[in-house]
């Protein structure tokens, strides 16, 4: 695509929003590092009046009727006259991640509100002028938050929003999405309240948020005149939401019944019994959510409830099970499992794991996330915070020492392999100025680093990525 066309669909994109990251536009429009540079020096020359960057990305600080939003034929006749391209992004000649048309439709939604507590009292607390930094502060904290899980915020009004989960982009798991992403707030804010006590003008304040979600059928499409339109969701779900959301302590997600029986198992959840909701004729249960469960698979969620007989699969579990018993005589094996979605290879797996349930072994299991699809090392980085005892309550200090105790049981040097497992795990505050110059390396140089000491160890597969594998002390 013209370099030209990706700057307009850039402008109408900020203008829409009003804040993107640098690491988003890369994703929507398949730039690498120099096309990313390259429309950076644009936007800061030729529209320094509307356009402020920072190392996070752009905001919008102009007027919204500067920037013409392109068409698809004005996109297109643009392309057609240039000679020099770019990747094309995911949803040409639109607003990137936005539906491409304002008709209704009926579809289930997940919602999710989220109010910012004692915001009142913060307005007689602060300058105006603070209030506003904090306010963007905590905005900016959610929607880092709400992007990571693919949630369209619908209206960002001051210290509340709303959030579908199913709407532009559909996903099997909205529900979910919707409570990691209330999750993810809740920590984003308490990280944000440690920042605001290092700041003279906002030392003492202390945010706190509630949540509400709940999931139903809506009809949503454009609403307003035509100098502003909104997506909005009509029906009784968004009332719900909002009710719920109002049921919630600060620091809490609350759910209704409806949506607990679609993440039932993934999540621990305290059950706070029935609640005559304002405007709704029946009363509704809600659930606390509490944390993860730790289920890393729908399998590992519906467990405790048991599972239907694997039926006409006798000869793929003999064939792992045959498998299984060479190996443990000495002789390593490698199974692929292939198959369309739905087929059953998960059971098989599971099948598999029941019958060594009883043998002595040590299981290294990793999976792939749609949550980190620009994490290439997270299978591992997800085995390893998965070994390593880390509780969410831990001080650096605490987490260091539990770091080098798990090291310690392959005889390295902490001078050097606590520095470069910390980078690995995102735990940089854990290694202090005894290790700062090893932080200073760049990434490319730790990783080098590592596979000359035996740190991790690679073998190409003849596939478009590489195995990796740490080894781990037998369980007890």
């Amino acid at each position: 695509m013209d370099f030209y066309v990706v700057l307009d669909d850039v402008l109408a994109l900020l203008r829409h929003r009003g804040r993107v990251t640098y690491r988003a536009l890369k994703v929507q429009f398949h730039l690498d590092d120099e096309q990313l540079e390259a429309l950076r020096e644009e936007l800061e020359y030729a529209h320094a009046s509307s356009i402020q960057a920072d190392d996070r990305g752009f905001e919008w600080t102009g007027e919204t009727a500067n920037i013409p939003v392109i068409t698809p034929s004005q996109s297109a006749q643009a392309e057609s006259q240039s000679g020099v391209e770019l990747a094309q992004p995911m949803q040409e000649a639109s607003l990137p991640g936005e539906p491409h048309t304002l008709d209704a439709e009926r579809r289930q939604l997940t919602l999710m509100f989220c109010d910012l507590v004692g915001s009142t009292s913060l307005s007689g607390e602060l300058d105006p002028e603070d209030l506003r930094e904090v306010v963007r502060a905590y905005q900016a904290a959610c929607t880092e938050v709400i992007q990571r899980y693919d949630g369209h915020i619908a209206q960002l009004l001051g210290d509340g929003l709303l959030v579908y989960f199913g709407y532009p982009q559909a996903h099997e798991d909205d529900a979910q999405r919707a409570v990691r992403t209330g999750l993810g707030i809740i920590e984003a804010i308490g990280t944000l309240n440690t920042g605001l006590e290092h700041t003279t003008t906002t030392k003492g304040i202390k945010m706190a948020v509630r949540l509400g979600i709940h999931t139903g059928l809506v009809v949503v499409g454009g609403m307003g005149g035509e100098e502003r339109q909104e997506q909005l969701a009509l029906g009784e779900t968004p009332n719900i939401a909002a009710r719920i959301q109002g049921l919630a302590e600060p620091d809490t997600l609350i759910v209704s019944e409806t949506n607990y029986r679609l993440i039932q198992g993934y999540f621990d959840c305290e059950v706070l019994g029935e609640h005559d909701l304002k405007g709704v004729s029946q009363p509704i249960v809600v659930y606390r959510i509490l944390q993860e469960s730790g289920a890393q698979s729908r399998l590992d969620a519906v467990g405790p409830r048991g599972l239907t007989p694997l039926v006409g699969r006798e000869s793929e579990v003999n064939l792992l099970v045959d498998r299984w018993d060479q190996a443990t005589t000495g002789m390593g094996q490698v199974v692929l499992l292939n198959g369309e979605p739905g087929l059953g290879k998960s059971r098989l797996v599971q099948t598999l794991k029941d019958h060594m349930a009883t043998e002595d072994h040590t299981r290294l299991e990793c999976r792939s996330s749609p949550y980190y699809t620009n994490t290439a090392f997270y299978p591992i980085i997800d085995v390893l915070q998965r070994t390593i005892p880390f509780q969410a309550g831990d001080t650096p200090e605490m987490r260091l020492e539990k770091l080098e105790q798990y090291l310690r049981h392959y005889r390295l040097s902490m001078e050097e392999s606590v520095s470069l497992f910390a980078t690995l795990l995102s735990q940089h505050q854990l290694t202090g100025a005894r290790h700062a110059a090893r932080r200073r390396r760049s990434p490319a140089k730790r990783r080098r680093r590592g596979a000359e000491k035996g740190f991790w160890k690679s073998y190409p597969l003849g596939l478009p990525t590489t195995f990796y594998y740490l080894p781990v002390p037998a369980l007890a």
